[in-house]
């Protein structure tokens, strides 16, 4: 039997690989591993995020392919977290961390300069609420405030709505595309971290929809200029997270 949400919470608390604060402490005191998240991993190699990370399947996945980098899951949702920490721990996965919060308050866990990549996998596209888009210029700035100048986001989504906005985004902000595809499994791009599936992209592509990718460089202090535009939104689900067919 699948252990409850309490009992995931009790082992998380307990795991050394995941980091739990509440935002008054942050504001108070600080997250003791800002701009030194190298004592932590023993090492000065690149760190990556994966934002919403859910289970954590792309973190754990990366990590167990690339060992020269660290990378960070970072989601609210703590019981979906549990699986991803576990198996990092039974795997004795060093290069492997977790991160329970809210990502608007992602600037209090990492100093300016300290990540060299972000992912973004499978988000709500937030069709209704452009500020809790995770591609969105609210989060950008924020983004931007941590990441390295040459520093790369990655985009992978289900979402048409959600591609679009963020070509737009990108396209109003003078920001350099590395690669885009809004058919990734028949663009004959080959990559291995890419062949990594989470839960949600297993889902989307048994329904039969096309995968969306964009990998471009968030890079410099800038104004961020939210676009014009107007997005036919998606059909095959409500607005709602939960209230998918």
């Amino acid at each position: 039997m699948a252990k409850n949400k309490l009992a995931k919470f009790a082992d998380m608390a307990t795991y050394e690989n995941v980091f739990q604060y509440a935002f008054d402490t942050l504001k108070q005191e600080g997250f003791p591993l800002k701009g030194r998240w190298n004592t932590y991993f023993h090492n000065n190699n690149p760190i990556v995020l994966e934002l919403g990370c859910g289970k954590g399947e792309y973190t754990v996945g990366m990590a167990r392919k690339f060992p020269g980098k660290n990378f960070i899951g970072v989601d609210i949702k703590g019981a979906r977290m549990w699986k991803g920490a576990t198996q990092a721990l039974e795997e004795k996965l060093e290069n492997v961390a977790f991160i329970r919060t809210n990502i608007d308050f992602i600037q209090y866990f990492f100093a300016e300069n300290e990540v060299s990549e972000i992912w973004i996998t499978f988000p709500d596209p937030q069709m209704k609420k452009v500020n809790k888009r995770l591609t969105g210029t609210y989060f950008m700035k924020k983004y931007s405030e941590i990441i390295h100048d040459d520093g790369i986001v990655h985009l992978k989504t289900d979402s048409n709505f959600l591609y679009i906005y963020t070509r737009a985004m990108i396209a109003e902000n003078k920001l350099k595309v590395l690669f885009e595809t809004d058919d990734l499994y028949n663009s004959g791009l080959r990559d291995d971290i890419l062949e990594i599936q989470t839960f949600y992209e297993q889902q989307w592509r048994e329904r039969g929809l096309s995968i969306k990718f964009i990998k471009f460089i968030c890079s410099g202090e800038r104004r961020w200029i939210e676009p014009d535009i107007e997005i036919e939104k998606d059909d095959y689900r409500s607005f709602g997270r939960n209230a998918r067919i």
